[in-house]
């Protein structure tokens, strides 16, 4: 009997204290669960209270799901308040789903406001789009409202000056000033800076080449700057040209009498060969005629043996007698006679 009674008694304690012990599990549970809210909305708690302060509608709730998508809400609160204060109204998904595409949320946030103050129109989307395109929408606002002066040529290129030939032949050294703003509506595709700089540049010799001498161009310089501002060069490119100065203009050299010396040179150079392929052909020619000469003589030598041999062989057969021979031989004595008078060289036949 004690012992089921004190059987009992264990039951009872052991289901008390299974009870205690799962109230306390529950209970460290819902402590921690408390303490994590308490945390989380400590750590929001004041960027809610500066967006209510500041009138800027982003609720406890908008920032604890911040938090809970990996968004900076500190970025997003002070993107927010700003635009509020300047007057803009852009709502929090907007500034979110920028942040999320990997957008820089200050910097398009600090862009809109100086595009309002300076009563540029440019919606968010428009804003956007130029910084997830890679190019900064806060330095194109900026030169939209103060314009920008680019060097032609740029000194990075390496190039002091654009250098153009007049009809005459003289070349002329210029650099020049190119005054643009950015063009806000061809940001996105527009071409860049290095496009503009090519453009004049171009501009810059083609105006002076069409120049009838370098003098017009050294008295009346903005001839180039109406020249190239006529072509239109900004189109299709993120600026406005507003103006082309010439800021130095300089004569370089006379390419015309240096490409006339070369030519006069080429011809000389042509005109020797050509002498010295005809003096080749009659030192050749010389050498030909000499050797037909010998093979005369030759022949000639050949044909004088054959005389004694005739003549001997006429007195064998009768046809020469001796009269005859010393008759032949009293000419050829006065023609040797007359030949020594005169000069010449005397031949002799045996």
């Amino acid at each position: 009997m004690w012992e089921q009674l004190l059987n009992a008694g264990v039951v009872q304690v052991l289901g008390a204290a299974g009870v205690s012990v799962g109230l306390i599990v529950l209970l460290i549970i819902i402590a921690i669960v408390v303490l994590v809210v308490l945390v989380t909305v400590g750590n929001v708690f004041k960027l809610w209270l500066q967006a209510l302060t500041a009138g800027a509608d982003i609720s406890i709730w908008n920032l604890i799901g911040m938090r809970l998508r990996r968004v900076d809400a500190n970025v997003i609160t002070k993107a927010k308040v700003s635009l509020v204060q300047a007057g803009l109204q852009i709502t929090t998904p907007q500034l979110e789903s920028h942040f999320m595409a990997g957008g820089r949320v200050p910097n398009v946030a600090r862009a809109m406001i100086a595009a309002h103050r300076a009563s540029i129109e440019m919606p968010w989307d428009q804003a956007a789009a130029i910084d997830l395109a890679g190019r900064d929408v806060l330095e194109a606002v900026q030169t939209s409202v103060n314009p920008r002066v680019i060097d032609v040529p740029n000194a990075n290129s390496g190039r002091q000056t654009h250098e153009g030939v007049a009809k005459d032949g003289i070349q002329l050294s210029v650099k020049a000033r190119v005054t643009v703003r950015t063009n806000m509506r061809q940001l996105i595709s527009g071409a860049g800076e290095e496009t503009v700089v090519a453009r004049v540049g171009e501009g810059i010799v083609a105006a002076i080449g069409s120049a009838d001498t370098y003098k017009h161009v050294l008295e009346q310089p903005d001839m180039i700057s109406k020249t190239v501002l006529a072509k239109g060069l900004d189109a299709g490119t993120a600026f406005q040209i507003l103006s082309i100065d010439i800021a130095d203009i300089d004569v370089s050299e006379n390419i015309g009498a240096k490409l006339q010396t070369a030519q006069a040179e080429a011809t000389k150079n042509i005109a020797q060969a050509e002498a010295e392929k005809r003096r080749a052909l009659a030192v050749a020619l010389e050498q030909e005629n000499k050797a037909l000469a010998q093979l005369n003589r030759a022949k000639v030598i050949e044909a004088e043996i054959q005389i004694p041999l005739a003549m001997a062989d006429a007195f064998r057969s009768g046809h020469l007698g001796i009269m005859d021979y010393y008759r032949m031989k009293n000419i050829q004595a006065d023609t040797q006679m007359r030949e020594t008078i005169g000069g010449g060289e005397a031949t002799s036949v045996h």
